[in-house]
């Protein structure tokens, strides 16, 4: 049996990524410091269904914290692998708290590679950003992409440079990597600051939905199922190659502008959307847009879920969760 170690496994993806390693027959063991941006209580929900499964250990511990906090988290624990999904979150806020970010997204990071380093842990597969490719022109985004001076938020430049940082453990202590470019996941338990998570609330208690330029923007909305599919690939892939190095991009292939999203959510919440147009965010991109055909090719890839399907799965798991006192 495998050991993987999931950074920030009580957050959305996270969670959702320990339920698939352990009905996978993998042992897995969850770290998150709860981090306050959204309330502590829709992690601690998300972390429910695995709290007693025993094949999961979780710690509560801040990567900040340093290699010895990890040492002393699992001191007779060495996992196979290591994903690592731990990080201050959105591009808004980041360009309000940058050196919250840099703290740590970038500080955190090198202090678990250097855990890996000294342990030995030698696979990881690290949870990166298609916020990396700022505003390319060139569509769809290929991880050959040059991205020297395209960030255009703090949160990005930490996304990059956890890449960065990732490439030197491997080239100096020959750490396998797989770097995993994630494009706008969304899906039960999605965090309660994200789009399509507000515009159903707002859509829910009749007011109207921001809607920042003029509506032409467009995401590749890659639906929550379809990103752990590409995890859980991912791990396998590392689990049986040696000397590894490889950037994926995990997205859906469909960029999907905002008034079109917008109608989508409105059409599954059954409620129609008044607009109010808004000026542009600072640290927004245009566009994002995966090529998902490296991703196809090593890990067979394949995003299966329609915009459609995954929204009216939002939506009934938040009347769901808007039951649970806890939660409201």
């Amino acid at each position: 049996m495998h050991t993987v170690l999931v950074t920030g496994c009580a957050g959305f993806i996270g969670s959702h990524l320990c339920e698939r390693l352990l009905a996978d027959g993998f042992r897995v063991l969850g770290l998150d410091n709860f981090d306050p941006f959204y309330p502590r209580a829709l992690k601690e929900q998300n972390l429910s269904a695995v709290r007693k499964h025993p094949q999961f250990n979780f710690q509560e511990l801040d990567l900040r914290s340093g290699v010895r906090a990890l040492d002393a988290a699992w001191p007779h624990e060495t996992p196979d692998l290591v994903v690592h999904l731990a990080a201050k979150a959105g591009v808004g806020p980041s360009v309000h708290e940058p050196l919250a970010y840099l703290d740590n997204n970038v500080l955190g990071t090198g202090h678990l590679l250097e855990w890996m380093r000294q342990r030995p842990v030698s696979r990881l597969l690290f949870a990166s950003s298609s916020s990396v490719y700022g505003n390319t022109r060139r569509l769809p985004f290929q991880e050959t992409e040059p991205l020297q001076l395209a960030c255009i938020s703090p949160y990005a430049t930490t996304k990059l440079a956890g890449e960065e940082l990732t490439f030197t453990y491997h080239h100096l202590y020959r750490l396998n990597v797989l770097n995993a470019r994630f494009f706008t996941v969304y899906g039960p338990r999605q965090r309660p600051d994200l789009a399509i998570h507000k515009f159903v609330r707002l859509l829910q208690a009749g007011q109207t939905i921001p809607v920042f330029g003029d509506g032409t923007t467009a995401r590749d909305y890659t639906y929550v199922a379809d990103i752990i599919d590409g995890i859980v690939r991912g791990v396998k892939y590392l689990l049986v190659n040696e000397q590894v190095y490889e950037t994926v991009n995990l997205g859906n292939n469909k960029p999907v502008p905002l008034l079109q999203l917008i109608e989508a959510v409105a059409e599954a919440v059954g409620v129609p959307a008044r607009l109010r147009f808004e000026p542009m965010q600072a640290g927004d991109v245009d566009i994002t847009f995966a090529d998902i055909s490296k991703a196809q090719r090593l890990l067979g890839y394949a995003p299966r879920t329609p915009l459609s399907e995954g929204l009216q799965a939002f939506v009934k798991w938040l009347k769901v969760s808007e039951q649970t006192p806890a939660l409201k």
